[in-house]
């Protein structure tokens, strides 16, 4: 008895820790879209969430004859995935689809745009790229003299630095604060 008693609480464990979210949420921004390219992107959309995606589209001043859309979703972990190669059938769109981590799931954040193609890397909860060990074991191995430039590839920086103009649409805007009390 007394070895099935502390057997018990590690099948319990164990158990617990195989436990994956079915649903997760996420955003899509479109930073730059051609005009006839939009009704093309909430069709993609729609498609892959299994529901209408009826975007507000508006001018982006980074770029100007572009427009612009953002909108949140929910669906199924891997949407986020589904998401950008959708998207990514209009090689002349700046979009980003990001995934939330979910439990016992990594988010996930994809970026495109049209010279450099897409990115993707595992995100945390605070929306960090995150880089697994044997990834950069592997990076190191290379050597000293390509760390930094392979790192860089790594972490999305050249889709971060032709992005930065479109998540404002050029311009500043207001930051709200929202807070939830704790405890």
């Amino acid at each position: 008895m007394g070895k099935t008693s502390l057997a018990e609480p590690k099948e319990q464990e164990m158990r617990a820790s195989n436990q994956f979210a079915d649903v997760t949420t996420g955003v899509v921004y479109v930073h730059a879209s051609p005009a006839a390219v939009c009704p093309h992107v909430e069709w993609a959309l729609s498609s892959t969430l299994g529901s209408k995606a009826n975007l507000t589209w508006t001018p982006q001043p980074a770029m100007p004859g572009q427009l612009r859309a953002v909108t949140n979703w929910v669906g199924p972990v891997g949407t986020g995935a589904r998401l950008a190669n959708a998207l990514r059938s209009w090689s002349v769109l700046r979009f980003e689809v990001t995934e939330d981590p979910s439990p016992g799931v990594d988010g996930q954040r994809f970026s495109h745009t049209p010279q450099l193609g897409l990115w993707s890397g595992a995100m945390s909860a605070n929306g960090d790229v995150m880089v697994g060990e044997m990834r950069l074991r592997a990076l190191m191995a290379h050597g000293a003299d390509t760390l930094a430039a392979e790192l860089d590839t790594v972490l999305g920086t050249a889709w971060d630095d032709a992005l930065e103009a479109y998540r404002d649409g050029g311009e500043v805007g207001e930051v709200s604060w929202l807070s939830r009390g704790v405890g």
